[in-house]
């Protein structure tokens, strides 16, 4: 396999770029206020939550 298809498949998309924005470092560069740091908050503990339902719930269903 070459070196572009290796890096197409594991192109993040749009998707996994708003996880690089919301969980990594904010870029300085960006203008921000004080409702788009809380809507980035809630979808922060929204992620978390459901990731935690998935794991909680697939260890239950296993177990």
């Amino acid at each position: 396999m070459s070196d572009t298809k290796v890096k197409e498949f594991f192109k993040l998309g749009e998707v996994g770029n708003y996880f690089l924005n919301v969980f990594g470092k904010p870029d300085p560069n960006k203008t921000t206020n004080f409702n788009l740091k809380m809507m980035h908050g809630i979808n922060k503990i929204s992620i978390i939550v459901f990731l935690f339902a998935v794991i909680f719930w697939t260890v239950k269903r296993f177990i």
